[in-house]
């Protein structure tokens, strides 16, 4: 997205009473094209077209701007995992193909986000906020509420709902991870990549 257009969102968002959301596509933007150490709220204006003091407006400083990309792909995923394991018209064995091969979908189209919502910049300095952790930590429950849902129908093995999920979850963040930095770069090998680890997981599987 050019920075004109980004302005463009600004400005529009800005007469709707929406400039957190045209603030945080832009903070995208400049993460994309120089990285989360080259963001700060003042570009972030700049990019925006706004003054500078409209970014404090809504977010703190820069932990809380990255904080609220990571909620913000947090609440994304986890409303796409809920309605493909609520979709009635799919079998068990289909919806969680879809969780594996949508997880590493949402991982190649969300870049920038998803190395927030996973990465050390935020967890491993412990600097999350209570906004992402009231959206992050639901997402992983209902990961393994899934996972034990599956071991009850008898597709995947295992009787620890928990370990299985932190199994599962690692299986398909070493697939994102490979595919967003550059190791994997062929958009079918990845999908065949997850295609094996669906055929991996699946009990009894030929």
């Amino acid at each position: 997205m050019s920075q004109t257009n980004i302005i463009e969102i600004a400005r529009q968002s800005y007469h709707h009473g929406d400039l957190r959301q045209a603030l945080l596509v832009a903070a995208k933007s400049i993460i994309a094209e120089a990285g989360i150490e080259n963001l700060s709220l003042r570009k972030l204006a700049e990019r925006a077209g706004v003054s500078r003091t409209a970014p404090y407006h809504h977010f703190s400083g820069k932990n809380d701007l990255l904080c609220a990309i990571a909620a913000q792909g947090f609440r994304r995923r986890h409303q796409s995992a809920v309605d493909t394991f609520d979709d009635t018209l799919m079998t068990q064995e289909q919806k969680f193909e879809e969780y594996i091969c949508g997880y590493v979908r949402f991982a190649a189209d969300n870049p920038e986000e998803y190395e927030l919502m996973f990465g050390r910049s935020i967890w491993k300095q412990a600097n999350s906020t209570q906004e992402l952790r009231d959206v992050a930590y639901p997402c992983f429950q209902h990961q393994v509420e899934m996972v034990r849902s599956w071991q009850e129908a008898g597709l995947i093995s295992g009787d620890n709902a928990l370990r299985t999920s932190q199994v599962i979850w690692g299986t398909v963040h070493g697939i994102a991870k490979l595919l967003i930095d550059g190791i994997y770069t062929d958009a079918a090998q990845i999908e065949e990549v997850s295609q094996c680890a669906v055929k991996l997981f699946i009990r009894n599987n030929s």
